[in-house]
């Protein structure tokens, strides 16, 4: 049975209207715990030609960002050349100190290291750090993998930081897994969360 709302529907047979033209099918959760990498190996294949990742409270041992690997072997290796472009906004808690701009230092060129995709992580006990990334037609052996993603996150240095990347996976094979971890130390604690978008 679905949940209808003034005419739109919420809930349909255990999956969510996601507001992007489909509907969000909840695939698996992941909770860090002092972890060095989250891997989704499994589920990520041909059946939907969207995926949509969800960060949620992630905090970090050391102040670092937040970023991820892609692999097309199942997750037994990752560091396919992925290129990306990058923009973030930012403000201060002490002081009217506003920055909106494209970040050179952000970008990724035929990069196979950490694709760095949430900024600036502090590590104070209230600090963490939330957002999404969608991943198109991972599956595809035609096309590159293209990929946006939002984070925001409290910086180190009490500035509230939220960063915009997009980009894309450079190879024709299909992407079959997902690496996520931190520029430097653990993720802590936090969830990440797989859909479908149908």
């Amino acid at each position: 049975m679905g949940l209808i709302s003034n005419g739109s529907t919420i809930f349909d047979n255990g999956s969510m209207a996601s507001g992007f033209g489909g509907s969000l099918v909840f695939l698996s959760k992941q909770t860090a715990s002092a972890s060095s990498t989250i891997n989704f190996t499994s589920g990520i294949d041909s059946t939907y030609k969207e995926y949509l990742f969800t960060f949620n409270n992630i905090h970090a041992s050391a102040n670092s960002s937040l970023g991820f690997k892609a692999s097309s072997d199942g997750g037994s290796s990752y560091g396919i050349a992925t290129t990306t472009t990058a923009f973030m906004a930012e403000e201060s808690e002490t002081s009217n100190d506003p920055f909106l701009g494209y970040r050179t230092s952000e970008d990724h060129a035929q990069s196979t290291g950490l694709i760095r995709i949430g900024e600036s992580y502090g590590t104070d006990n209230d600090q963490s750090g939330s957002g999404y990334m969608h991943l198109f037609n991972p599956s595809s052996t035609t096309f590159v993998k293209h990929f946006i993603a939002q984070n925001h996150s409290s910086h180190p240095f009490d500035y509230t930081d939220n960063a915009f990347k997009a980009g894309y996976i450079n190879t024709t094979s299909s992407i079959n897994a997902i690496q996520f971890a931190m520029t430097s130390g653990n993720i802590d604690a936090g969830d990440i969360c797989l859909y479908g978008i149908a």
